[in-house]
């Protein structure tokens, strides 16, 4: 399972057809105007769409508005989402939280999406569409990770698996976001998710 499977509500995504080449000029563009200088706030269908060399319907008929649009950009900008290996429950967890790593050696390489994030949070209604559309399908698929760790008792049954998930990452977060100066070396995820799970196994499960 990866992150593109799961939607807002949780079901799988099916998507719509779509000409590959228009939606990436379109994307473009809006990272274009954003590179050169012009706010989120003022960005508008109409001047994405004249850059992106398309009419308005065109975009119109591949996103809702400009918040949904957004959230595809700053997609386009990211790591791909990962593909787990489903060989064990600390596998799993360390290809999750490689994907946070390089999110955040991403975001630390490119000033524009840097600027791009800290002015979505000022957007109520676009940090939402963020939330719900990128976010929440991250920390879903984390729970069910470590719920599935539970099941094949990789994990304690008597574990917060929504705390826990909270602890795996925030490492990731801190370093990425609230230290931007820290280090994100090649085996910080391993080191991360090992270290919390010696306190978090079932006493008798074996060390992977």
């Amino acid at each position: 399972m990866s992150l593109a499977d799961i939607n807002a509500s949780g079901a799988p995504v099916r998507g719509r057809p779509r000409s590959e080449a228009v939606e990436r000029a379109i994307l473009e563009g809006a990272m274009k105007l954003l590179e050169d200088g012009v706010p989120l706030a003022e960005l508008s269908i109409e001047r994405i769409a004249r850059t992106a060399g398309v009419g308005k319907a065109t975009i119109y008929r591949r996103w809702s508005g400009k918040e949904e649009l957004f959230v595809d950009v700053l997609r386009s900008t990211e790591p791909p989402d990962p593909e787990l290996p489903g060989t064990s429950m600390r596998d799993d967890l360390i290809v999750l939280l490689e994907s946070l790593r390089l999110r955040g050696l991403a975001s630390r390489s490119s000033a524009i999406l840097h600027n791009v994030h800290v002015q979505m949070k000022s957007s109520p209604k676009l940090w939402a569409a963020y939330d719900s559309t990128v976010l929440a399908p991250r920390r879903r698929l984390g729970v069910e990770i470590l719920r599935r760790g539970q099941r094949n008792g990789e994990l304690r049954a008597d574990v917060d698996v929504e705390l826990a998930n909270d602890i795996f990452v925030g490492p990731l977060l801190v370093r990425s976001v609230m230290r931007p100066d820290s280090d994100l070396p090649e085996d910080l995820a391993e080191r991360v998710v090992d270290t919390l799970l010696q306190g978090l196994r079932p006493v008798d499960s074996p060390v992977s």
